[in-house]
C-alpha cells in the first residue's frame, strides 16, 4: 500500500492505524465502497466491490469506533453477523483505553427485526436498537434509544448515543441511512473506497433517500493506492 497524499511513501500496518485515527473530538464517520461509475453494490451487495486491502481498513475503522451505527436493511442485505474482532484487534483497543468491543446499533423505524439475526443473538455485547416512540420491541436481545415518533429522529438519536458514551460513531450504511445522516448534517467524516470497477447500469448509489438543499464540502485527509483502489479519508 502507497500513500499518495498527503506525503507519498509506502504504509505498514502501525501508519495505517494512525492515518485512520478518529478526530478528537466526537464525530460521525462513514465507510463506503464504490466502482469507478458509481455503484455502490454489485448483485445487490457491497461485497463484490471491495478486496483484500479494502477490508483491512474496514477492520481498522472498526477497532477505531466506539459504535457501529447501520440500517436493518444493511444488517439483512449484507448478512451481518455478530460484531466481534479478532484478539490482535481487541488487545489493541483495551491498550488505548476502549471496551473490547464495539457496540453494535441498528437503526429500525419499525423494529421489524428477527430476534434470532446472529447480529443480535450471537452479540459479544449487547446491541442497540435505534426506533421510533411506538415501535414494539419486546422480544429484541437489545437496549432500546427512541428517538421520533413516525420516523427516526437520527439528530437526537446521535445525542441519545452521545449521552451514553459514545464517542467515535462508525456507520456502514446503507445508503439510506448515509442519505439521512448527511440531511441532517450530522457527517463529519467519508472514508471511501474507489473500485476499478465499471458495474454498469442498474446499481444504486452509496447514497439515498431525499434530496437536500445545501451540499456539504468535506476535504481530502489522505489518498492511498493498493491493489488498484482508491482508498480516501475526507473530513469537515
Amino acid at each position: 500500500m502507497q500513500q499518495l497524499y498527503p506525503e507519498p511513501g509506502p504504509v505498514d500496518q502501525p501508519t495505517l492505524i494512525d492515518l485512520y485515527a478518529p478526530p478528537p473530538e466526537p464525530a460521525v464517520r462513514v465507510n463506503f465502497v464504490a466502482s469507478l461509475d458509481g455503484a455502490g453494490t454489485l448483485d445487490g451487495r457491497s461485497a463484490g466491490l471491495s478486496g483484500p486491502q479494502d477490508k483491512r481498513v474496514f477492520g481498522i475503522l472498526r477497532m477505531h469506533c466506539d459504535a457501529l451505527l447501520v440500517g436493518a436493511g444493511t444488517v439483512r442485505d449484507e448478512g451481518y453477523r455478530a460484531l466481534r474482532l479478532d484478539e490482535d484487534r481487541r488487545r489493541w483497543r483495551l491498550e488505548h483505553g476502549l471496551s473490547e468491543y464495539p457496540t453494535l446499533v441498528i437503526v429500525s423505524g419499525r423494529a421489524d427485526l428477527d430476534p434470532a439475526q446472529p447480529a443480535l443473538a450471537d452479540a459479544p455485547v449487547r446491541p442497540i436498537v435505534v426506533t421510533t416512540a411506538t415501535a414494539d420491541t419486546d422480544a429484541l436481545p437489545a437496549d432500546i434509544i427512541r428517538a421520533g415518533d413516525e420516523h427516526v429522529d437520527l439528530t437526537a438519536a446521535v445525542r441519545q448515543l452521545r449521552e451514553r458514551g459514545f464517542a467515535q460513531i462508525l456507520s456502514e450504511g446503507g445508503p439510506t441511512l448515509f442519505g439521512y445522516l448527511t440531511a441532517r448534517g450530522l457527517v463529519d467524516e467519508l472514508c471511501l473506497t474507489v473500485a476499478p470497477l465499471l458495474a454498469g447500469p442498474g446499481a444504486g448509489r452509496i447514497t439515498a433517500g431525499p434530496p437536500h438543499d445545501t451540499p456539504e464540502h468535506l476535504t481530502l485527509r489522505h489518498a492511498l493506492l493498493a491493489d488498484g483502489q482508491l482508498l480516501l479519508r475526507y473530513g469537515r
